[in-house]
């Protein structure tokens, strides 16, 4: 090669080449940047204005939407016509619809998520394996926090694909505390105590009225479910102090609560001593 062509070589790849690789990195910055603002900017106002649940995932579109512009700019860039790359795309459609399946499954679950409203940010659901709070609904996943604070990220057709328990739906819940007694107590009388310890906790509610069900005779004890209901926020605490107050009353009242034991006869066997 001679000494002319290395140069022109050389001069081609300072005056074109490198130019073009410049705007393309500046172009990738500033649509990043540009992306991420217009994505906060739109999901804070959708947040405020409409709904806080569908702003995550209309912010998420926005931002894919302006890489996406960012992506065919390059191309142009380095002389790709657009059309044709979109022909071309086209023209490539089935196989690329087989290779990303799986992402446009989880796009469509995420738009019917939206539209059917399982679920909004801040509901607490049991889903697809795990139970915890709904933090932002995206174009692909759903993130989640779970109560010992980690965050977990769902593609979204696994959620729609799934049975969705939406625990704070409802304002109430009920709170149900199982508890056995021994067979010599009076059953009227420990209805009645169960029922009495479970009003007196505070966060009960008097609408429905606290009940004691039997719900069956056990091998060792006779079962019993103390049920009361309480704010959904305050769920947890209501248990805890329930649990907590039918001991204290089935102590106070010297009603024994069985345990599982096993008693061994040894018959034939001579003990030295």
């Amino acid at each position: 090669m001679e000494t002319a062509d290395i140069q022109a070589i050389v001069e081609n790849l300072v005056t074109v080449f490198l130019p073009k690789v410049a705007g393309v990195i500046v172009l990738l910055v500033v649509s990043w940047v540009v992306a991420k603002w217009l994505s906060r900017h739109v999901q804070k106002t959708v947040a405020d204005r409409l709904d806080e649940t569908i702003a995550g995932f209309f912010g998420s579109l926005v931002k894919y939407a302006v890489l996406t512009m960012a992506v065919l700019g390059c191309l142009r860039i380095f002389g790709f016509e657009t059309t044709s790359f979109a022909a071309l795309i086209g023209a490539a459609g089935l196989a690329i619809g087989f290779a990303l399946q799986g992402t446009l499954s989880n796009f469509a679950s995420g738009v019917m998520l939206l539209a059917f409203r399982p679920f909004n940010v801040g509901d607490v659901i049991s889903t697809a394996g795990i139970t915890a709070k709904v933090v932002q609904i995206g174009v692909f996943a759903t993130e989640f926090d779970t109560a010992d604070n980690k965050r977990v990220i769902v593609p979204n057709g696994a959620i729609y694909g799934s049975n969705i328990e939406n625990i704070t739906f409802h304002d109430t819940r009920r709170v149900d505390v199982a508890v056995g007694t021994e067979y010599a107590a009076d059953l009227v009388t420990t209805r009645n105590i169960l029922i009495d310890a479970a009003a007196k906790v505070d966060g009960v509610l008097s609408d429905p009225a606290p009940n004691a069900v039997l719900t069956s005779l056990g091998a060792s004890s006779i079962d019993w479910s103390v049920r009361v209901w309480a704010n959904t926020d305050d769920y947890w605490a209501v248990l805890e102090q329930t649990t907590q107050a039918v001991k204290y009353a089935l102590d106070h009242a010297e009603i024994g609560i069985p345990y599982p034991q096993m008693d061994v006869h040894l018959d034939g066997v001579e003990v030295e001593g």
